[in-house]
């Protein structure tokens, strides 16, 4: 990635993408000192790693499914609400939704994507069409947007509550992970912003720090409360977490710090907020691991469900503790057709190497 600066102060490369494109807030604000580019995007080495595991804290175990990955680019933080307003005044302004086809990993396999572990012989189909209608678009498209995400229920989708982090107007939220976006509108923003959503192979090849099979993505020391590595069970602002779940005692949007803000729980590749903060939505429809699998993602299965890990701000210490670990699969499987996420629910996107 280039490291040359243009003049709103990002690296060249992120200051292109449509998402960051003139800086502000939840956009050139991000890391520790609010001087980054929350756009950063950063190399994962690819390489071969087992996606079922346990870890102990003294080493792994229980090495089982296989699975080969290709360099790509997995992005730092989380999108923030600022990055997502880009879009949505993009579709405001009568921006389209994606062209069919568009969204593959067009790095891999001669163009034709990742390979559909669901069928041999196929591969990543990229944007179907027919998902644009689920995409408000053309004039009031954020006034539409606004609704869907309202408290109760819209078009047969559960809405945000008190947990949505969008706002009409920009304003202190711009640097928190956006909240309660459906799975094809986080979509088609990753591919409107260039990238497209990882694989479930890829994402936790991520959080396992490929193949130290890490327990947590930043290793094996406890989380704490002190939002030091995971924003989880309520614990930010002050600490206060709930035991076993948080979901019953988060009092809102207070609840949700802004992206990268546990700085110790960054990964071995660099990307923060792999488990709390929000859950992140990824390409996998949800069923068993296939192997064997390489540069692969469950796309043709009998199911609606898509995978969505990475835990929340208001969970981690329920199911034992599990939805912290870096190999959880559990409660990973949602409707994309009915679910936008009442609680906690986000998008990080992936890039071409």
């Amino acid at each position: 990635m280039s490291s040359s600066e243009t003049d709103a102060g990002l690296p060249e490369q992120e200051q292109q993408l449509p998402s960051c494109m003139g800086g502000g807030p939840g956009r050139s604000d991000c890391g520790e000192n609010a001087d980054e580019s929350c756009c950063e995007s950063l190399l994962v080495p690819g390489g071969t790693y087992y996606r079922s595991y346990q870890n102990d804290g003294n080493g792994s175990s229980g090495h089982a499914d296989e699975a080969t990955i290709s360099d790509f680019r997995l992005d730092k933080y989380e999108v923030t609400v600022g990055r997502f307003r880009k879009f949505i005044e993009y579709l405001d302004a009568g921006g389209s939704p994606p062209e069919a086809g568009s969204g593959k990993h067009t790095h891999l396999n001669d163009g034709q994507g990742l390979a559909d572990s669901g069928r041999a012989g196929a591969f990543e189909s990229g944007w179907d069409e027919s998902w644009s209608e689920r995409i408000p678009n053309g004039p009031g498209a954020a006034e539409k947007w606004k609704g869907l995400i309202a408290s109760g229920i819209t078009d047969g989708i559960k809405g945000c509550g008190l947990y949505g982090t969008w706002s009409e107007e920009p304003g202190d939220n711009e640097t928190l992970p956006v909240t309660c976006t459906s799975w094809y509108e986080s979509y088609a923003f990753c591919i409107w912003d260039g990238g497209f959503l990882p694989s479930e192979a890829e994402w936790k090849y991520a959080a396992a720090g490929g193949d130290e099979y890490r327990k947590y993505p930043w290793g094996s020391d406890d989380p704490g409360t002190s939002n030091e590595y995971t924003i989880y069970d309520c614990c930010y602002p002050n600490g206060q977490c709930s035991v076993p779940s948080g979901r019953d005692t988060c009092t809102g949007v207070v609840n949700i710090a802004p992206v990268g803000y546990a700085a110790l729980g960054v990964g071995r590749y660099g990307q923060m907020d792999l488990i709390g903060s929000v859950w992140e939505w990824l390409i996998d429809r949800y069923g068993n691991y296939v192997n064997p699998c390489e540069d692969c993602a469950l796309m043709s299965a009998n199911t609606s469900n898509r995978v969505l890990p990475g835990s929340g701000f208001h969970t981690g210490s329920s199911l034992g503790g599990t939805l912290l670990y870096s190999w959880n699969r559990t409660s990973v499987s949602f409707n994309a057709d009915n679910y936008r996420g009442d609680y906690a629910v986000g998008v990080r996107c992936a890039r071409s190497p």
